[in-house]
């Protein structure tokens, strides 16, 4: 119940009770008068009777106007706890917030001081790095001018070395094939040693000159018909191998690729060449090669049923005369993977191989995709 209806409760009970004392005074002056006045007596009672009907009604009415302020002032009070327990509550809040608004100043200033401690870092790191690419450039303008040198160095030492292998190998056929009757079976046999060893000293100049050349020559890159480039040295291998073991060639469809036509030749011959050196103690040689399309690059595989190599020993299968085998199991000089890494490293490839031993080996190069070049 409002205010106003209150004030006007209260000053209706306010008259009514005046009311009330003007009846109480009238019925005092009633009552002297019966006794004078015994003809209106029941005249008066009837009066009386009818006031105090309608005081009734009025108590009855009082009583119904108490009860509603009663009930006025219980919901006020609820009211008013509602109130003290909102404003409990925006005290809380205000307190929270300015907690809140002090931890947020506190992590302002945290926040300003680490930009300045990271914009300090970035600044160290700036200038770490441009020392570090400055040392970087240094280094590799030295290991180019040292991997020069030795290249160069590699070219002459096996250039110069070639007249005088050529000199102990044609001489020793000279006195093997004029003086046999006077050196015996012992030596010729020594010559024949020193005529093979020539040879494979010879192979070995031939493959270092080969290394050597490929720091100096330029990758001119043009679209690979590498299909077409394996069969053509397949056929070239396999008139020379045809006669020695029995070979079950598996060619499946090569992508073309952009690569250096005589450089990827190289690394085909090589790769097959292995192919069939290591499985030619088999008694059925099998090499398949095929090729995995990819968005940037195709991977190139050549796998055969040969001896294999252990995997523990992978790190060594690209180096410089590095072999995995005797040479008394298989001949070579240990520089044809190292030129074939060097190849693909030049065309931003990679090559690697998975083998088991005496279950053969498979290897993987890279090219670029002609279609993202």
């Amino acid at each position: 119940m409002q205010a106003s209806e209150l004030i006007i409760v209260k000053e209706e009970l306010a008259l009514q009770n005046l009311e009330k004392e003007n009846l109480i005074a009238e019925l005092n002056s009633v009552n002297s008068k019966l006794a004078f006045e015994n003809e209106e007596k029941e005249e008066r009672a009837k009066e009386l009777l009818i006031a105090n009907t309608e005081l009734s009604f009025q108590n009855q009415e009082k009583e119904k106007r108490a009860l509603e302020l009663g009930l006025a002032n219980v919901e006020l009070a609820f009211q008013n706890q509602e109130k003290e327990k909102r404003a409990q509550e925006l005290s809380i809040a205000n307190i929270e917030l300015a907690f809140q608004n002090t931890e947020k100043e506190k992590r302002s200033v945290e926040l300003i001081k680490l930009n300045r401690d990271l914009a300090k870092s970035e600044d160290s790191l700036r200038q770490l790095s441009a020392e570090l690419e400055l040392k970087v450039i240094e280094r590799t303008q030295q290991l180019e001018f040292i991997n020069k040198e030795l290249e160069a160095f590699s070219y002459s030492v096996s250039h110069d070395l070639r007249a005088p292998i050529r000199a102990i190998s044609g001489f020793s056929k000279i006195l093997s094939q004029d003086f046999a009757d006077k050196l015996g079976q012992e030596g010729l046999k020594y010559l024949q040693l020193i005529i093979n060893d020539s040879k494979r000293m010879g192979l070995l100049i031939d493959d270092l000159l080969a290394f050597s050349k490929l720091g100096r020559k330029e990758v001119s890159l043009s679209e690979i018909n590498m299909t077409s480039l394996v069969e053509g040295i397949w056929s070239e291998l396999l008139f020379d191998e045809a006669t020695k073991i029995k070979i079950e060639f598996k060619l499946n469809s090569l992508p073309n690729a952009m690569g250096d036509p005589s450089l990827i030749k190289q690394v085909w011959i090589n790769l097959i060449s292995n192919a069939i050196k290591y499985s030619q103690y088999k008694e059925k040689t099998i090499i398949e090669i095929s090729a995995l399309k990819k968005e940037d690059v195709i991977v190139y595989s050549i796998e055969d049923n040969g001896a294999g190599f252990d995997m523990q020993y992978y790190d060594n299968l690209f180096g410089v005369f590095q072999r995995l085998h005797s040479q008394e199991e298989f001949d070579g000089t240990g520089i044809g993977l190292a030129i074939i890494q060097k190849i693909i490293h030049r065309h931003n490839g990679t090559v690697w191989a998975e083998s088991k031993v005496e279950e053969g080996a498979c290897f993987h190069f890279t090219l670029p995709n002609k279609i993202n070049n």
